[in-house]
C-alpha cells in the first residue's frame, strides 16, 4: 500500500503528510525464563491515545518520565511492530506501510549513533553517499548543505567523538549532526526522541529553532519528544501532546492547554510556563475520549500490518560494498591503538614463541607448539567484539531506513579485515617458523604462513558472529570463551577423537581447532590436507545479521 500525500508533487512540491493515532494502546511484553515460563506480566504503556500531528508544525509529545513519551515515538516512527500495538497509525488517512514510511522518514533516537573516528563532514558525506542516487560530487554538494545549515562549519574536519573524548566536538554539536545523518535524504517526516537531553538552555534553543525553522520553511511534520521545555522553547513549539501513565491528556496548541486549566479553575503563575503548571496539575486534566470507534480502529491496523516489505536502494550491491569497504577502513586505520597492538601483539608472540621451541626436534614439543599457537590465534581477536558491538547498533538502524543491505556490510567487513590480518599473520609466521626451526622448504612456509592467515579470519569472523547474537560485551566475552576452550577440548589434542563419546563427536568436527591443528601437522610430517572454517563463520554472521535487522524492519 502506498502512501498518499496532501499535496501533488506533479507541481514541483514535495510531499507533505500528515500523522494520526486512533485509540493507540501498547504493552510492554513479558519477559521469559529459560523455561518458557514468564516472569513479568505484561504492562501497559499507552492508553487509547489518539493525536494528530500536521505538515508545517513543530509538535511536542511532553510528559514527565516513564510517561510513554519515547514509545509512542516509537511506534510513529516504525521501530516497534504493529503487530504488537491496538488502535491505528494513520498516513493521510490511510494506514501506515512502515517499509515504505521508514524510507521517507528520519528517526533520531536519543543515543547517537555515530563512529566517533570519523569528522563531522565524513559522517554527513558517507550517509549521503548511502542515502541518494546521484554521483559522489552530489553527495558532496548535500553534505555541505547540511553543514551549513546545521551550523557545523566550525568543525566540519573535527571528529565526532564520544563523550569525555579529547578533541571530541561538544554534546549540541553531536546532536545536530545525528539529525543531519537523517536528513540528509530529504525526508518529509522526521521524529527525534529527546533532541534536548544533556543539553544547555542555549544548544536546546539552537535546535528548536533549526528544526521550527525546517517545519515552516519546509513543510516538513516534525515531532519530537521533551521533558520540561522552558518559556523560549515553548514559544517555538506549535501544538503539544501531553502524556500522563500511557494517556494523552491533551492533544493541541498550547493556547488551547492553558484555556483548559484556566476553565477548571487554575491560576498559572507568571514565573511558571503553562506545560510546567500543566504537568504539576495533570490530575484535574480530564482525559478526553477517543471519537474513532473501537472495531474500525482494530480494522485499520490489521490492515496496516498487510503491506509490501520491498525497500529500494539508492545503490547497487557492489556501489553498497564500495561506500562501506571505505567507510571501514577509515575507521580501521584510525583506530592507532588496535592496529598497532595487534601488530605488535603479532611480532612479540612471533619472537617469543620461537624463542621458547626453538630448535625443538621430538614430536611431543612440536605438537604443543602447534596446539599452543592456535590457542593463540583463536583467543586473540576478542578485542575487536565491541567494535562489531557498536557497528551492530549502527548496522540496524541504517539497514531498517534502507540505506544499504546486510550482506554489503558483512562483504565489506570482510574485505577490510582481509590485508589487516594478513599483516598480522605475517609478522607472526615470520620470526616463529624460522626461529622453531620447521621444514626449510618455501612452499612449507607459505602454507603455514597461509594456516596461521586462515585462523586469524576464521577467529574474527566467529566474534563477528556472535557479535550479532550477544545483547553485551560481557555476555559475547563469556560466550565466545566458553566455545573456544569447548573447541580446544575437542580437537582430538587432549583426547583422541576414537576416546570421544558418541554424543560429543559433533564438537570435534565442529572445533575450530581441529582442522588447522591437522593442517601444521601435515604440513610438517605430511599426510592428507587440512583447511580453514572462515567463511563458514562469514556466512553465518550473514544469516544472524540479517534475521536480526529483518526482525526491526518488520
Amino acid at each position: 500500500m502506498e502512501l498518499s500525500s496532501t499535496s501533488s508533487t506533479a507541481s514541483g512540491r514535495k510531499p507533505r503528510y500528515r500523522i494520526e493515532t486512533k485509540s493507540l494502546s501498547y504493552n510492554l511484553p513479558s519477559n521469559f525464563g529459560f523455561f518458557g515460563a514468564a516472569t513479568t506480566t505484561p504492562r501497559p504503556v499507552l492508553k487509547n491515545v489518539t493525536c494528530e500531528a500536521p505538515p508545517g508544525e513543530l509538535v511536542a509529545i511532553v510528559g514527565p518520565s516513564g510517561a510513554g513519551k519515547t514509545t509512542l515515538l516509537s511506534i510513529l516512527a516504525g521501530a516497534i511492530p504493529p503487530c504488537r500495538v491496538r488502535g491505528a497509525v494513520l498516513v493521510n488517512g490511510r494506514p501506515m506501510d512502515v517499509s515504505r514510511f521508514r524510507c521517507l522518514s528520519g528517526h533520531v533516537t536519543q543515543d547517537d549513533a555515530l563512529f566517533p573516528l570519523l569528522t563531522v563532514e565524513e559522517s554527513l558525506l558517507y550517509s549521503a553517499r548511502l542515502r541518494l542516487r546521484g554521483t559522489a560530487e552530489d553527495s558532496a554538494a548535500r553534505a555541505r548543505d547540511l553543514i551549513k545549515q546545521l551550523g557545523l562549519n566550525h568543525v566540519a574536519s573535527s571528529r565526532v567523538g564520544r563523550a569525555g573524548m579529547v578533541g571530541a566536538i561538544s554534546g549540541g554539536e553531536r546532536r545536530r549532526v545525528s539529525i543531519g545523518v537523517d536528513l540528509v535524504h530529504d525526508p518529509a517526516v522526521l521524529l527525534l526522541d529527546e533532541p534536548t537531553s544533556g543539553l544547555d538552555s542555549a544548544s536546546a534553543l539552537h535546535i528548536l529553532t533549526m528544526l521550527k525553522s525546517m517545519a515552516t520553511l519546509h513543510t516538513k511534520t516534525i515531532i519530537l519528544t521533551i521533558h520540561q521545555p522552558g518559556f523560549r522553547i515553548l514559544e517555538l513549539i506549535d501544538r503539544v501532546i501531553l502524556i500522563s501513565n500511557g494517556s494523552a491528556v491533551h492533544q493541541g496548541p498550547v493556547h488551547q492547554l492553558e484555556a483548559r486549566l484556566t476553565d477548571a479553575g487554575h491560576c498559572i503563575p507568571l514565573h511558571v510556563n503553562v506545560l510546567e503548571y500543566a504537568m504539576d496539575v495533570m490530575d484535574s486534566l480530564i482525559v478526553q475520549p477517543p471519537t474513532t470507534p473501537h472495531e474500525e480502529v482494530v480494522a485499520a491496523n490489521t490492515a496496516a500490518t498487510i503491506n509490501n516489505d520491498r525497500i529500494f536502494y539508492a545503490n547497487s550491491l557492489c556501489g553498497e560494498v564500495y561506500i562501506l569497504t571505505e567507510r571501514f577502513f577509515k575507521n580501521v586505520l584510525r583506530t592507532k591503538e588496535l592496529f598497532a597492538s595487534k601488530m605488535i601483539q603479532s611480532i612479540v608472540a612471533g619472537v617469543g614463541l620461537g624463542t621458547v621451541f626453538m630448535n625443538v626436534s621430538n614430536l611431543q614439543a612440536r605438537v604443543g607448539f602447534f596446539a599452543f599457537s592456535l590457542t593463540f590465534l583463536l583467543t586473540s581477536t576478542t578485542e575487536g567484539l565491541p567494535i562489531f558491538l557498536h557497528e551492530r547498533r549502527i548496522l540496524q538502524r541504517e539497514t531498517a531506513r534502507g540505506a544499504y543491505r546486510v550482506s554489503s556490510y558483512v562483504v565489506a567487513n570482510a574485505i577490510v579485515f582481509v590485508p589487516f590480518l594478513l599483516a598480522a599473520a605475517t609478522l607472526y609466521a615470520l620470526p616463529v617458523y624460522w626461529l622453531v626451526g620447521l621444514r626449510r622448504e618455501t612452499d612449507r612456509f607459505l602454507y603455514f604462513s597461509l594456516v596461521v592467515w586462515l585462523v586469524m579470519l576464521t577467529a574474527n569472523a566467529f566474534v563477528a558472529c556472535f557479535s550479532a547474537l550477544v545483547p553485551n560485551f560481557i555476555m559475547g566475552n563469556s560466550v565466545i570463551a566458553g566455545l573456544m576452550g569447548s573447541f580446544f577440548l575437542f580437537s582430538g589434542y587432549f583426547i583422541a577423537k576414537g576416546s570421544i563419546p558418541r554424543y560429543w563427536i559433533f564438537m570435534h568436527y565442529l572445533s575450530l581447532f581441529k582442522y588447522p591443528f591437522e593442517a601444521f601437522v601435515v604440513n610438517e610430517y605430511g599426510g592428507g590436507s587440512g583447511g580453514g572454517s572462515a567463511w563458514t563463520w562469514r556466512i553465518l554472521c550473514f544469516v544472524f545479521l540479517w534475521f536480526r535487522c529483518y526482525r526491526m524492519r518488520r
